[in-house]
């Protein structure tokens, strides 16, 4: 403690204090420095020991009355919260300086040494030092103990197809992964046929539903439930449910048009092949190799199903094939596909090879088929099929084998496979063996299809050592150059904070600029050490 005064001059003299009798520079209390101290105590009133509010899970600190906020140890943002718990206290003071002094970061202890000054006795000023200890303690905010409850939410989407194959919600999932969409989610339950996702916020559930109508062709249907009425201030609280209803059809279902919508498509035949699944439906006819897309509302106005279930594709071997060059196709005929060969082949299944069997079939595959391979397909010879629409065609239009996709060796695709994909942490009672089954059908389109890649992050497997085999199948796979190298940040005692390694290490995908970045580090690094060159 000590005096605020103006300089003495030459001409002044001294007074002896009037309670010790020290002789002291004359002053309006005239005390000593001692006798003021005994006297009186400028911080008292103002608390030595104050909490403050933290928590762990955002690392927020909470702002009286209910605000969360963001700051980091010995800011400026934190050194203003903590005097704005001492600002009711500190009224008759004058707050001349402030800040931090340190203690260990995991002691859960803020220290602050703060400046005051004050008027006392007779108009003498006063200055003051002193420290006001801060202790964190442990409290989850309202967001994040809705995020942990996983049953307090507000709004859910319900994403549902009506389908036997899960290649749409793979392919969706993804999607999800990539925007990064499902960080807003308190919780993503999955069910039979569909997902639901619960959120916190009427407004995040609808930018949810906003990304889905732009990614899949889908409807959507919005209901609300009341859940509590405030008669004094004339507050709602509803809950939201959003229903999304993606269109019943995957890839590689064999579908038939309704007559009305395969003549609006260019003449399309009504036996269509579903090649991709996108914003909108890709369909190729494989008797003329004519594409089409079937967007979400076009769908709903005239809606057609697959004809046959995944299960019941069957396996067959090319028993002759002959390509169809410079086809002529009819008035008002659309777009023909320029990545697929027609053809006509003569196949037989591989479970009849002791029969005489064969089947006739055209079929897009041309460019992939030679004599003697196995390709999979529908057999509709030997198949009961209800539709309404297939009832209805001339049975001489109706083909005996639809051909698919060309079959592979499963078990070496696995094996030879570097390459995996996130998932989204979810509930669920566990992956059955047609589930995996189906993700492993999911694997291999993406293998097969690059422009279904594009829109899918891939990572290469470090753990996994791809195995080369003596007989090259000639499997379609993902090239080195479209995997996504992965990286861990840390610092130099191993926690996080500084880079250790080169880009492309771990698992966080780099942008651009942290490559670039890096090389510059790299370059400085080698310019200090005179041994490299």
């Amino acid at each position: 403690m000590e005096y605020i005064q103006a300089p003495a001059t030459s001409s002044q003299g001294h007074i002896l204090c009037c309670t010790c009798g020290v002789a002291i520079p004359p002053n309006p209390a005239n005390m000593c420095v001692a006798c003021l101290r005994t006297q009186v105590d400028i911080s008292e009133g103002i608390p030595k020991q104050v909490s403050v509010h933290f928590c762990k899970q955002c690392e927020r600190y909470l702002q009286p009355p209910g605000t969360w906020i963001q700051c980091a140890l010995e800011s400026r943002e934190l050194l203003t919260l903590c005097l704005k718990k001492l600002k009711g206290s500190m009224n008759k003071v004058r707050l001349i300086d402030a800040g931090f002094l340190w203690t260990e970061p995991h002691s859960k202890r803020i220290k602050t040494k703060l400046t005051i000054q004050k008027e006392v006795m007779n108009g003498a000023i006063l200055q003051q030092v002193f420290v006001v200890e801060f202790t964190v303690l442990g409290q989850m905010c309202d967001d994040c103990h809705r995020v942990e409850a996983k049953d307090f939410w507000k709004a859910v989407v319900q994403v549902r197809q009506k389908t036997q194959h899960k290649k749409t919600f793979y392919y969706l999932e993804q999607l999800i992964l990539k925007h990064k969409l499902q960080q807003t989610a308190l919780n993503i339950k999955e069910i039979h046929e569909g997902i639901d996702f619960y959120y916190s916020t009427k407004q995040h559930a609808q930018k949810m539903v906003d990304f889905l109508q732009c990614t899949v062709p889908c409807r959507s249907k919005t209901s609300q439930r009341l859940i509590s009425h405030d008669i004094h201030s004339n507050t709602f609280n509803y809950k939201s449910t959003f229903s999304i209803e993606i269109v019943p059809v995957c890839k590689d279902n064999v579908v038939c048009l309704s007559p009305r919508l395969a003549q609006s498509l260019g003449n399309l035949g009504q036996v269509c092949v579903c090649v991709r699944v996108t914003s909108t439906i890709h369909l190729i006819d494989p008797n003329t190799l004519q594409i089409a897309e079937v967007d979400g509302n076009t769908y709903w106005r005239n809606p057609f199903s697959s004809l046959c279930h995944p299960r019941q594709l069957e396996e067959f071997m090319v028993m002759d094939i002959d390509i169809i060059r410079d086809q002529k196709l009819g008035s008002g005929a659309g777009m023909r596909s320029n990545k697929h060969a027609l053809a006509e082949v003569w196949v037989q299944k591989t479970s009849e090879m002791d029969t005489s069997q064969q089947y006739h079939s055209r079929t897009f595959l041309g460019h992939l088929l030679n004599i003697g391979d196995l390709v999979l397909g529908f057999d509709f010879a030997n198949s009961n099929i209800n539709d309404e629409y297939l009832n209805k065609m001339n049975p001489h239009h109706v083909p005996d084998v639809v051909l698919i996709k060309k079959s592979y060796d499963r078990t070496r695709r696995v094996k030879r496979r570097n390459w995996k994909l996130q998932e989204m942490a979810r509930d669920r009672d566990g992956m059955d063996t047609d589930d995996e089954r189906q993700y492993q059908d999911f694997l291999e389109d993406l293998e097969e299809d690059e422009a279904l890649r594009k829109n899918v992050n891939i990572y290469r497997d470090a753990s996994k050592i791809p195995v080369e085999s003596d007989t090259d199948d000639g499997a379609p796979c993902v090239s080195l150059a479209e995997m996504l190298e992965e990286l861990s940040l840390s610092d130099a005692t191993g926690g996080e904070g500084c880079l250790q390694g080169p880009p492309g290490a771990n698992g966080v995908v780099l942008s651009l600029w942290e490559i670039f970045f890096w090389s510059f580090q790299v370059e400085d690094w080698a310019s200090s050490v005179p041994c490299i060159k």
